[in-house]
C-alpha cells in the first residue's frame, strides 16, 4: 500500500467515478494504524455516502477533496449493493465504525487527539466514554462551508497540534475542505479523518440504527424516523438521485 497521496491498492475500486481504496473496515483501521505511526506527511480518510455522491454530481469541483484523500472508503450499504450490479466488491467502512474502532482499540487514552467540529457537551462525553485526557477541540462555527477564514483557521489549528489523529465532523463538504486544507500544511502529520456524525454517535447524542438495519442497509430508514424534520429532504428527496446517477454511468462504461 502506498503512503503518499492516494492510497492505491490491489483492492481499489472504480465506481461512479471515483476511486475508492476498496478495503473493508478491518483492513482500513490497520492502515490508518499504521499510517498514524509513522512520520508521514497529513493525509485523510474521506468516507463517501449516497449524499457525498449527489453532491458531487451537482458541484463537480469537490472531486479534487475525494482525489486528495489517501484513503476513500465507502460508507454505505446502497453504494455496496449498486456496486454489485456491475460485479464490483465494494466493502463498505462507515466513517462511524472506523472512528469507534480507532477509538476502542488503537488510541492511547493519554495522547492527544484532535477533533474539529461538535460543541462542548459532546466532546465531554467523549472524554468520559473512552477515558481521553488530552483532547485538542477547536470549535467550528455554523455556516462553516461559506466562510473561507473559518477553514483556514481550523486547518490552521489542526496543523499546530501534536495528534497522530484528527477527527473532522463538520458534515460534507465542510469537513473535506478542511481536510484538503491541512494537506497543505508543510508541518502537518497524522491522519485526518472525515466521518461526518460518528461525533453524534460516540458521544451518545444520536442513537445508531441496531447492528441488523445497518447489515440491511437500512441505517437511513432508521435515521429518517429518528429526525424526520432534519433528514427528510437528505433521504426522500436527495438521496434517491443516485439511481439516476447510476444509471447514466453504468450506461457509459457499457457504450
Amino acid at each position: 500500500m502506498a503512503f503518499d497521496g492516494i492510497a492505491q491498492t490491489s483492492r481499489s475500486v472504480e465506481f461512479l467515478d471515483l476511486q475508492f481504496s476498496g478495503l473493508d473496515l478491518d483492513a482500513a483501521v490497520d492502515a490508518v494504524a499504521v499510517r498514524a505511526s509513522l512520520d508521514l506527511p497529513f493525509a485523510y480518510v474521506a468516507t463517501p455516502n449516497v449524499d457525498h455522491i449527489v453532491g458531487l454530481a451537482n458541484e463537480p469541483a469537490r472531486r479534487a477533496l475525494y482525489d486528495r484523500a489517501w484513503l476513500l472508503l465507502n460508507d454505505s450499504r446502497i453504494l455496496e449493493k449498486l456496486a454489485k450490479r456491475v460485479d464490483r466488491a465494494l466493502p463498505v467502512a462507515t466513517g462511524a465504525d472506523l472512528a469507534e474502532s480507532l477509538l476502542d482499540s488503537v488510541i492511547d487514552r493519554h495522547e492527544p487527539v484532535t477533533i474539529i467540529g461538535g460543541d462542548r457537551d459532546q466532546i465531554e462525553a467523549l472524554k468520559d466514554r473512552y477515558g481521553l485526557t488530552d483532547v485538542r477541540w477547536h470549535k467550528a462555527p455554523m455556516g462553516l462551508r461559506n466562510k473561507p477564514e473559518a477553514i483556514v483557521a481550523a486547518a490552521g489549528f489542526a496543523a499546530q497540534q501534536p495528534s497522530r489523529f484528527t477527527f473532522i465532523c463538520v458534515g460534507a463538504p465542510q469537513q473535506e475542505l478542511i481536510a484538503y486544507a491541512l494537506s497543505q500544511h508543510p508541518d502537518a502529520r497524522g491522519v485526518g479523518l472525515c466521518v461526518g456524525a460518528a461525533l453524534d454517535f460516540l458521544s451518545g447524542r444520536a442513537k445508531r440504527a441496531p447492528a441488523w438495519m445497518r447489515r440491511a442497509g437500512l441505517e437511513w430508514l432508521h435515521r429518517l424516523v429518528s429526525e424526520p424534520a432534519r433528514m427528510w429532504k437528505r433521504y426522500l428527496v436527495t438521496g434517491p438521485k443516485v439511481f439516476s446517477l447510476f444509471a447514466a454511468w453504468r450506461a457509459s462504461i457499457a457504450a
